[in-house]
């Protein structure tokens, strides 16, 4: 039941219009691995730190049964850091500041321990950084999960696609998927990805919901209507986080566990963007992410008659 997180570690500071931030914890294998947490432990988390990055933080994810064997601090240089702005329907952001700092010299090394790790989740990182800690696994995995962005599409295209034939499942956004194989249908963009390497494609559609495809099957999960959305940054790690923690808990790798999978994701992500960061994240409790699956059922169960 062991679960590998490779990502990032790091700050934000983040605009939106109902709120601002200044530095707060961040980064891609951070909110996996408190999403992951919930369902599966330990979560053994890969990631590059710099001296500034906060004790306490590190504490508190082992406190939740994150092994830190795997992160690497640098002692004179400053964490990764990222500013970035929202815009009214929040699936729209600028990009104010990149301060790659440590990233620029990332190069994950796997503890021993780490190797055999039955579910892996790469995080959104440059795809040769990816391939190269596929490579350094056991072989014997259940699942590798990738997610990706449109800046790799830009500018790592050919590592992206040599990638994309080693892992088992790819998360994009609809429009990284429209990038990715120059289809505008969505339809047609997950049959063309599926012929590139994996088995799975989930899209991401934000506050409209994600999309599972497999071979001709198709499974559509909304998004919790939320009264309150602060934050969408983290959504979509924690949306990964969730979902592969409940794979890694289940040990089910099937197409209908997966539709599991993707709700529990789902509502994982609708709490974290009910405050900035992951602070939401930390609150939470096994009775909350009860409470918010029902939820969740209730919204996409009907009765119908067919005469």
């Amino acid at each position: 039941m062991s679960l590998l997180v490779v990502g990032t570690m790091a700050f934000d500071a983040i605009e939106t219009p109902f709120g601002k931030t200044d530095k707060i914890i961040g980064g891609s294998a951070t909110y996996v691995a408190y999403a992951a947490s919930n369902f599966v432990q330990p979560v053994q988390q890969v990631s590059i730190v710099g001296y500034d990055f906060p004790q306490e933080e590190m504490e508190s994810l082992q406190s939740r049964g994150v092994n830190l064997e795997g992160v690497e601090i640098v002692p004179d240089k400053k964490s990764f850091f990222w500013s970035g702005k929202y815009h009214m329907d929040m699936n729209s952001r600028d990009t104010l500041v990149t301060d790659l700092n440590v990233l620029a010299d990332f190069n994950p090394i796997l503890p021993d321990s780490f190797k055999d790790a039955e579910f892996v989740m790469l995080g959104n990182l440059m795809p040769s950084l990816q391939k190269r800690v596929i490579e350094q696994l056991s072989g014997q995995q259940k699942l590798i999960v990738a997610d990706t962005m449109n800046f790799w599409m830009d500018i790592a295209l050919e590592d992206l696609k040599e990638v994309l034939t080693m892992v088992d499942v790819l998360l994009v956004n609809d429009s990284e998927a429209r990038q990715l194989t120059g289809e505008f249908s969505i339809v047609k963009a997950a049959n063309k990805i599926l012929t590139m390497g994996p088995k799975y494609l989930i899209v991401k559609k934000g506050e409209h919901g994600a999309l599972l495809f497999h071979g001709k099957q198709v499974f559509f999960a909304p998004a919790l209507p939320l009264e309150d959305v602060f934050d969408p940054t983290g959504a979509g790690d924690t949306f990964a986080g969730g979902f592969i923690g409940h794979l890694a808990r289940t040990k089910d790798i099937s197409f209908e566990n997966m539709k599991t999978a993707i709700i529990v994701g789902s509502a994982m992500a609708s709490f974290c963007v009910e405050k900035f960061g992951p602070d939401r994240l930390r609150e939470i409790t096994k009775a909350d992410i009860d409470t918010r699956l029902s939820e969740f059922v209730q919204l996409v169960n009907f009765d119908i008659n067919l005469v």
